[in-house]
């Protein structure tokens, strides 16, 4: 798939520490909200680990030639993405979004969620979740745009963190 100059491909072994930097140089602008150190460090510990996660369905990876601008995740359940059965999500979900700082404004995270609504979509899937916190204002007014719309029946807490959850509807 390509797409002003973006190309979207799925995730390989050879990649796998590019991305786990991007995720981490990514998310690092969140450290400042977290207040308690060790939560910082299990929290990027987490994404690390991610890209090896085996429950996971799909990495997806945003490229322009050999450049790897962003990547997000794709799992086919809640009990898959969170060990959470009981939100009875049995729809795609996105997680781990993210679009490295140098190249965020260039249209990246849109081609990604097209790209996670056309795996839904080839799944046979009429919805396609993703769940975020308060800390990350502007991804939400992303997914807002995009036409996401808050699903508070799918929603958890993290420790004292709300968990939002947003869906859309194919």
């Amino acid at each position: 798939m390509v797409t002003n100059q973006i190309i979207i491909d799925e995730l390989v072994e050879d990649e796998k520490e590019t991305v786990r930097r991007l995720l981490v140089e990514s998310y690092q602008q969140y450290e400042h909200e977290y207040t308690n150190p060790y939560q910082w460090e299990d929290y990027l510990a987490n994404i690390k680990a991610s890209v090896d996660n085996p429950d996971v369905k799909k990495i997806l990876i945003a490229k322009n030639n050999v450049n790897i601008l962003g990547t997000l995740q794709l799992f086919e359940s809640s009990e898959k993405a969170y060990q959470k059965p009981e939100l009875q999500i049995f729809s795609p979900i996105i997680r781990l979004l993210a679009v490295h700082p140098q190249a965020r404004g260039r249209g990246v995270a849109q081609e990604l969620l097209k790209a996670g609504l056309h795996f839904a979509k080839s799944q046979g899937a009429n919805k396609l979740y993703l769940h975020t916190g308060d800390k990350m204002q502007k991804a939400i007014r992303l997914y807002e745009w995009f036409g996401f719309k808050r699903d508070q029946t799918k929603e958890f807490m993290n420790n004292d963190i709300l968990v939002k959850c947003y869906r859309f509807d194919i």
